[in-house]
């Protein structure tokens, strides 16, 4: 489509997203009126989109990364770098995501034509990536699931020493008098964990993995099947399910929360959670830290809130949208960490140490040793234990559903002639590929690969993506057009400060953490396990797997476009159209007298 002809129907955009569209104050001037057919998917209502995208943004990462980092850097005092990378570098990326997905309303992939050809590739990168998660993601929630159906007994399998998997390492203090704990000792639940659960002693390492844990790949089938289901149909089948699995999260989290306050020694790790240290503000790394914690939580640059606004209608308040998740997002985090730091102080209390004694589990082992082991030796530990992991579950659920529609909205708009019609079926495959690609997590050792895959199959790839993501909209789009974009769905254009920090503040804070992260790796360890050099290169292999379609499609883009090469850059670099074709379906042009 010309640019003026864009341009007019643009126009003819923003003025219909005021209250009245359709209609003109100058009836004399033929106006066109532009309504929506159903030749895509639409969120039945409003609420099924809200909760998608937060149940997709509040994850496990919010209820065991966020506690652990924001104590680690200064406690109270980290909320001030939090919220300002929030306000200048999350909730803008944000945003802009939802924007460009609402506007275009297609996936990941098909969506830079209409961009920035060139730059495709990062719609490929973006669903490597998704691969990726989903091959250990799901294998934490089958955990949960195993954690869960355990949970179904009058005393708790991780409460004592008496188990076959125990060893007599087993030191169970709580209710005992003259209990020596050392630096050998194991609790019942870091046994049940490591010994039952994972099985990890029968793993020396990544060179030896071990054989399938059958009972783990039976829950990860489970999983799955929920998942399929919940997805095969579209938004019309997903938007249900998260009514449950979106809102049951706050349910138990506020049940824990009032039992966790009435427990004793509750008070030591509030206090040890929000005491500000604020000399940890002049420390580089608290502020990388918690950029990255809110790049993260907030999840732009992962495809997934592009899949998802694009089936919102064309005049959708996305702005509103975007500041409503984003804040109950991070009061989500916020409130976790009470949550869990009320009953680290309960532990606390018990094992007579310090909270940081108590406090030192981080990332899983947080969630699957030192909250199950506080909840074994309260009243109603049965009741305590279902509620928490049909929390985690239904958490991790939601950030599968977003992750794997990232995929499938993507594939099935970039290839319509041959999947449009057989949803179901590549659902089927994609879930199928998803499961086979889990199968080296479900090992005795499969904890290893858990950890190598978190750390380099999405760390910097994910925040390169996001970094490049931002500079092709707001330099190559340009940042005008992105504004009357947004103006065309609701009737006013961005203000200076959201197109300042799409420009500069937001690229600028993505590259932070990129530069930042690479200078500074730390030892990659588990457990006792320290990885050695290979699995560090192997991991690099992987995060460079998914990046290098950026580069290799922008080869592939300049090679096979006819021309000279400033024509090719031309050509490569300007949007194939400025309105998309979708819109050709989804609005109808009529003349009203």
């Amino acid at each position: 489509m010309p640019r003026q002809d864009s341009a007019v129907m643009a126009g003819s955009l923003t003025h219909h997203g005021s209250p009245n569209p359709g209609y003109s104050s100058n009836s004399a001037v033929p106006v066109p009126v532009i309504t929506q057919t159903d030749s895509r998917d639409k969120w039945s209502k409003k609420m099924d989109f809200l909760l998608s995208v937060i149940g997709f943004a509040v994850d496990l990462g919010n209820v065991w990364r966020f506690p652990y980092i924001c104590y680690q850097n200064g406690g109270g005092a980290f909320l001030i770098p939090y919220i300002l990378m929030a306000i200048f570098g999350g909730v803008p990326l944000f945003y802009m995501e939802l924007a460009l997905g609402q506007f275009h309303r297609t996936g990941a992939i098909s969506i830079w034509k209409h961009i920035c050809p060139i730059f495709k590739g990062i719609g490929y990168a973006i669903c490597i990536i998704a691969l990726y998660v989903s091959f250990y993601y799901n294998t934490i929630i089958a955990w949960a699931l195993f954690y869960f159906y355990s949970s179904f007994s009058t005393i708790l399998p991780w409460t004592n020493c008496d188990n076959v998997w125990n060893t007599p390492d087993c030191t169970n203090y709580f209710g005992k008098d003259n209990v020596t704990w050392t630096n050998s000792s194991r609790s019942p639940a870091e046994e049940f964990y490591t010994r039952n659960v994972l099985e990890i002693h029968k793993s020396s390492g990544l060179r030896n993995v071990g054989g399938v844990r059958w009972q783990l790949m039976l829950c990860l089938f489970l999983i799955f099947t929920i998942v399929y289901f919940s997805l095969w149909k579209g938004v019309k089948t997903s938007g249900k399910v998260v009514w449950v699995t979106a809102t049951l999260p706050y349910i138990v989290l506020f049940i824990l929360l009032i039992r966790g306050a009435t427990l004793p020694g509750a008070w030591r790790g509030v206090v040890f959670y929000l005491n500000p240290q604020w000399e940890k503000l002049l420390e580089t790394n608290v502020w990388v830290d918690a950029a990255a914690q809110i790049f993260f939580s907030l999840g732009p640059g992962f495809g997934v809130l592009l899949a998802l606004s694009s089936y919102n209608p064309f005049t959708n308040n996305c702005y509103r949208d975007a500041i409503v998740t984003s804040l109950v997002n991070c009061l989500t985090s916020i409130v976790s960490g009470f949550v869990i730091f009320t009953v680290l102080g309960y532990m606390a209390e018990m094992r007579k140490v310090k909270v940081e004694d108590v406090a030192r589990d981080k990332g899983p082992s947080l969630l699957f040793i030192t909250y199950p082991e506080a909840i074994a030796n309260m009243m109603g530990s049965t009741f305590f234990a279902i509620i928490f992991f049909v929390m985690m579950i239904t958490l991790g659920l939601d950030s599968t559903f977003g992750g794997l529609e990232a995929i499938i909205t993507a594939v099935l708009d970039e290839y319509p002639d041959h999947f449009s019609h057989r949803r179901e079926l590549f659902v089927l495959c994609l879930v199928v590929v998803c499961f086979l690609g889990s199968l080296s997590t479900l090992t005795n050792g499969g904890a290893y690969v858990v950890k190598l895959l978190e750390e380099f199959g999405v760390g910097c790839s994910i925040i390169a993506v996001g970094f490049l993501e931002a500079i092709a909209v707001s330099w190559f789009y340009g940042i005008n057009r992105f504004s009357s974009d947004v103006q065309a769905m609701l009737g006013k254009a961005p203000g200076l400060f959201w197109k300042v920090c799409w420009v500069a503040i937001s690229p600028a804070f993505l590259a932070y953490i990129i530069v930042s992260s690479l200078l500074k790796v730390p030892p990659l360890t588990l457990f006792d396990y320290k990885y050695p050099d290979w699995s560090i290169t192997v991991g690099y292999i992987i995060g460079f797997s998914s990046f290098m379609w950026i580069p290799i499609y922008m080869v592939y883009k300049l090679v096979w476009t006819p021309g000279s090469l400033k024509q090719r850059l031309a050509v490569c670099l300007r949007p194939e159209r400025t309105l998309p074709d979708i819109h050709a379906d989804n609005l109808n042009m009529a003349t009203v007298p």
